[in-house]
């Protein structure tokens, strides 16, 4: 009997290939996209003012993160949840699907609209709304669930026709959305870490119970992709390494040497220039081969030699975080000299990707070089930056989705990869219809962010260690 006939998964090496040799898309477009998905934020921002108050009863707004979510009127919560999918989830994933040939009219759309609200207000209409009221904090969760929306609907949406190819993660060499997944992550949590806060750093032992969550999650995301036969690209990580692996790589590494923050800038940027040395004298070409030994190491080459480059990349995040956000004197804390630093430091990150790119080596996420490490920077603290122009705009309040999402993050996005397996074992993504896949996608959207809600209703936070 042939073999496929017994696999969960028997479309596993065309859906492989689908999503192989892949080159990316330009770095204006990965600019403008950059820009889109924190406009729309921005714009739910604004909507917020006629809904959010309708979904509370008089609960205290100043309440602990923890506290069950007792006292909100469920179905001013429900209302309030709809309509930010419909304003968020719905938009990010039209965007990446049927609306993705009108990217460059998109952003010149969202930033006329932006525009308008923002001359309103700075002429004094009805909007009430004084500059300067929202904190630091608000605007990095903004900009982590933004990060996380576009990773779990981009995780998804590849495996459809329906998503340019020119979005999906490129084979060697170039750029595109989901190059950014792994990068962001990495940046995402270094940006507001214990070191970044300036908190003691764990130890070892510390260090691998706090890392034991993502290891126990690598392990079984690797039993259960073996088990079901489903397609991996070998190209991405290597033959058993992961996502999670990573994630926990780089936190083992951090614990193990142990850098005060105000230098993890010099050192990170050491790590990055001889970690990009190396890589130009030899590493490269191993990295690139198709050829793999027996031996772990190379069986998962691609993951084990690019923890360098994320290290590198944790680093810098870390004494960004510890100077833009975390910095002792309250002066630099402030918003518009915490948006000013974002703002050059989004120019500078462009700018020295643009020249890396040209007189070094083009971005690669596949081996984690210096470029892509600038890009990564470069594109998530543009993010940010647009985030933190809520101050010109009327609302800038996080909406309930963002709040439930935040409170949940990696659990989020725990539950949105383990649907995309199930989407991918029960229905054959490569043949369906363009309506199908946009259907589908809506409603893995609407699920996963109602599996959020949920839990943030009933004042659930999983924190695993």
């Amino acid at each position: 009997m042939d073999s496929s006939m017994k696999s969960f998964n028997p479309n596993k090496h065309l859906k492989e290939q689908f999503v192989s040799n892949l080159t990316g898309s330009s770095m204006l477009e990965l600019f403008v996209l950059s820009a889109i998905f924190p406009m729309l934020i921005l714009l739910r921002h604004i909507i917020g003012i006629c809904t959010i108050d309708h979904v509370t009863d008089d609960t205290p707004s100043n309440k602990k993160d923890t506290t069950t979510v007792a006292l909100r009127n469920r179905r001013g919560y429900i209302f309030t949840m709809i309509v930010d999918f419909l304003s968020i989830i719905l938009p990010f994933t039209l965007f990446c699907t049927v609306l993705a040939d009108w990217t460059y009219i998109n952003g010149v759309l969202c930033m006329v609209v932006l525009l308008f609200f923002a001359a309103s207000q700075r002429h004094g209409s009805c909007w009430d709304q004084k500059e300067g009221v929202h904190s630091l904090s608000t605007y990095v969760s903004s900009y982590r669930v933004s990060m996380m929306l576009i990773t779990c609907i981009c995780i998804l949406a590849v495996d459809f026709k329906i998503f340019p190819r020119r979005y999906a993660k490129t084979e060697t060499y170039g750029t595109s959305v989901m190059d950014m997944g792994v990068g962001a992550f990495v940046f995402a949590n270094s940006f507001v870490s214990r070191q970044a806060r300036g908190v003691s750093t764990m130890g070892l032992r510390s260090a691998l119970s706090s890392t034991s969550p993502l290891l126990v999650l690598g392990f079984a995301r690797l039993v259960t992709t073996t088990g079901v036969d489903y397609q991996v690209h070998v190209g991405e990580y290597g033959v058993h390494w992961n996502f999670f692996f990573t994630l926990a790589g780089v936190a083992v590494l951090t614990s193990i040497v142990n850098v005060s923050p105000k230098y993890c800038g010099l050192v990170g940027s050491l790590v990055l220039i001889g970690y990009q040395v190396w890589l130009m004298n030899g590493l490269n070409s191993y990295l690139l081969s198709a050829e793999r030994g027996t031996d772990i190491i190379s069986q998962n080459k691609e993951g084990i030699y690019s923890i360098f480059g994320y290290w590198g990349l944790h680093l810098i995040g870390v004494w960004l975080g510890n100077n833009v956000l975390f910095r002792k004197n309250a002066n630099m804390r402030t918003n518009g000299t915490a948006r000013k630093q974002i703002w050059i430091l989004v120019i500078f990150f462009w700018c020295l990707t643009l020249i890396l790119d040209r007189f070094v080596e083009r971005p690669s996420r596949r081996m984690c070089n210096v470029t892509y490490i600038t890009l990564i920077l470069a594109t998530n603290l543009q993010m940010l930056g647009v985030i933190m122009l809520s101050d010109y705009i009327p609302g800038g309040k996080l909406s309930l989705l963002e709040q439930a999402i935040n409170r949940n993050l990696l659990a989020f996005f725990i539950v949105a990869n383990l649907l995309t397996g199930l989407v991918n074992l029960s229905v054959n993504t490569l043949f369906v219809s363009p309506l199908t896949a946009l259907i589908i996608l809506i409603a893995y959207g609407f699920t996963v962010c109602a599996a959020a809600a949920f839990a943030d209703y009933k004042g659930i936070k999983l924190k695993f260690w």
